[in-house]
């Protein structure tokens, strides 16, 4: 394996109004060294210009998201190794570019709080912990979309947000679905409602882009089609409970 690591990094100088272009630089191969280290690298070393995120550095927070040879990625947990000599580094796409790899994450968090993602309960009025079993069918299913850290590549990978700007996006639905399931909250219905349109559940063309991303192993997808099952059911509902009351 090359003992030097080429690196192509997409300079976006946005602050200025000026167009995109790609700078190249060659970096020192070390042992167990991520994409993180490499632009860390770039920066301390040969461009102290470059401007990119992060925070943890321990696989813990997804600040660090940039898109890394087409495919977006945690830069702290992407090994070099596993990539090879060349890489390809870019701002995480269909967000605003600050510049260089940082990106605005306003779109991303106001889709957030369009489907209400704050713990609603069914009865403020309830004395004691509302709990569900560990073991519980209920449980288990909304475990598979709690451990979402809103790190944004699965926006960022969207291809219904590239075209269509009001789709509120899978981490806001994967959300709103953990919540639905969960028989404890009580804006279960508001949510539906919210997201039975072209820009809520809807719009998702089952493209699977946004589970393929998720460094946490979640798919949107699957709580985008469960979802479109309840809106279904609840439409039904809604029809013949309309019928009868004629």
């Amino acid at each position: 394996m090359d003992e030097k690591i080429r690196v192509k990094i997409r300079r976006s100088p946005a602050s200025d109004g000026g167009s995109s272009r790609f700078d190249a630089f060659e970096v020192e191969r070390e042992d167990r060294m991520n994409v993180l280290d490499v632009v860390n690298k770039i920066q301390s070393t040969q461009d102290a210009s470059l401007a990119f995120r992060y925070s943890c550095r321990v696989r813990m927070c997804g600040t660090c998201s940039m898109r890394v040879n087409g495919r977006n990625r945690w830069t702290c947990r992407t090994s070099v190794d596993d990539l090879g000599s060349d890489l390809v580094i870019e701002p995480l796409p269909n967000y605003p570019v600050v510049r260089d790899l940082v990106v605005d994450m306003k779109p991303f968090m106001e889709s957030q709080q369009r489907i209400k993602p704050h713990f609603i309960p069914a009865d403020p009025k309830a004395k004691g912990f509302a709990q569900i079993k560990d073991d519980s069918t209920e449980r288990k299913e909304i475990n598979q979309h709690v451990e979402c850290i809103t790190c944004g590549n699965c926006y960022g990978a969207c291809s219904l947000v590239t075209t269509n700007k009001d789709y509120v996006g899978p981490a806001a639905i994967s959300r709103a679905y953990a919540l639905i399931t969960d028989s404890r909250d009580g804006a279960g219905e508001d949510r539906l409602a919210l997201l039975n349109s072209h820009s809520g559940v809807w719009g998702c063309h089952t493209q699977f882009n946004c589970s393929e991303v998720c460094p946490m192993g979640i798919s949107p997808t699957r709580a985008i089609q469960k979802l479109k099952r309840k809106e279904i059911a609840r439409g039904i509902t809604e029809f013949f409970g309309r019928s009868t009351s004629r």
